[in-house]
This record gives C-alpha cells, sequence and structure tokens, in this order.
C-alpha cells in the first residue's frame, strides 16, 4: 500500500457514520433519565432526544411547599433531567462514531449539534 487517501474508503466511512448517528438518534428517543430533586417531591424524566416526557409531583408537596418553592423545584428538575439527557446524548453519539472511525482519531461531534 502506498499510504494515498483512497476517496472511496473515506465515503463509506463517511456514510457509515452517518447511518451509524441516525441510528443512535432514533435509539435515544426510547432512552430516557429520571432525576428528583425536594427530597423525591419532583421526579422528571427526559429523553435521550432532550425532550420532557413526564413531570411527577408528589402530592404531599401540594399541601406541604410553598408555591414558589414547587415551581422552583420544577424548573430545577427540568433543567438537572435535560443536562443529563444531552450527556446521555454525547456519549452514545461519541460510541456510535467511535465504531466506525479508527481508533485514536479524535473528532469533535459538537459541529454536528452533538
Amino acid at each position: 500500500m502506498d499510504g494515498s487517501l483512497n476517496l472511496g474508503d473515506v465515503f463509506g466511512k463517511v456514510l457509515e457514520l452517518q447511518q451509524r448517528l441516525a441510528e443512535t438518534q432514533q435509539t435515544l428517543g426510547n432512552r430516557t433519565v429520571t432525576v428528583e430533586t425536594g427530597g423525591g417531591l419532583v421526579r422528571v424524566t427526559a429523553n435521550g432526544l432532550q425532550r420532557i416526557v413526564r413531570i411527577e409531583v408528589d402530592p404531599e408537596a401540594f399541601r406541604t411547599e410553598e408555591q414558589d418553592m414547587l415551581e422552583d423545584l420544577i424548573v430545577a428538575g427540568v433543567n438537572k433531567a435535560l443536562e443529563e439527557a444531552a450527556q446521555l446524548t454525547r456519549e452514545e453519539m461519541q460510541k456510535a462514531a467511535g465504531s466506525v472511525l479508527p481508533p485514536g482519531l479524535n473528532i469533535d461531534l459538537s459541529a454536528l449539534g452533538l
């Protein structure tokens, strides 16, 4: 082998990477993270597409918490769930890319919104 770059191979790898990332993104829609705030008074679930899919508020919170405090717990839960979902997405996309790219080639996927 003369060490020259084979554009056919590169194009094939790009197509494979694109397919793997699309498959991973579809899978992420089914993966979820759940966080709690206020000692479990509020539970927020987000999926790997960084969408909130459920908010649960313990009925006790309506009796014991002030409205402002409960609203703050919900906001904190949503923010934390979205942060964890974003981390899950980054990890899964890096795995998908790593299975296609040559070892040691670190590519910043942030340009792809990841």
